[in-house]
């Protein structure tokens, strides 16, 4: 009975988690009404480091957190991508979709084919990982 009570004890806090995850996907899905496309090319280009910064960056950065509508640019390099927001304007990117708990970024040609880009954050705890689709402004 003692093992059952610890087993259930230790099941509760991680179905929760599971739980939780599954609604914010279903939840972030129900926002986007998928329309098919013509193969248009999702492949991140070069996001722009040479954008004005005309905003500080945050104390967290590491833990800023992007939501649709956000504008970005890449303070790092095409391959180790470093996302800052700023106001939108030219050589910014919008933020059209955040998928979350996935690093799938083929999952931006059908649920925002409008993106032109497509940014994959890959934690060491899968729970949060997340994709933003992107499009270039």
């Amino acid at each position: 009975m003692i093992v059952g009570l610890v087993v259930l004890l230790l099941l509760c806090p991680c179905l929760g988690l599971v739980g939780w995850a599954a609604w914010r996907i279903a939840d972030s899905d129900s926002d986007v009404t998928p329309v098919p496309s013509a193969s248009a090319p999702v492949v991140p280009p070069g996001l722009p480091s040479d954008a004005p910064s005309s905003v500080a960056p945050s104390p967290d950065e590491e833990e800023e957190e992007f939501a649709k509508g956000d504008c970005v640019v890449n303070d790092g390099s095409e391959d180790d991508a470093e996302l800052r927001k700023v106001p939108c304007g030219p050589n910014t990117y919008q933020v059209l979709l955040r998928i979350p708990a996935t690093t799938d970024g083929d999952r931006c040609e059908t649920l925002a084919p409008q993106a032109t880009a497509n940014y994959v954050h890959d934690n060491s705890i899968d729970l949060f990982d997340y994709v933003l689709c992107l499009k270039k402004q």
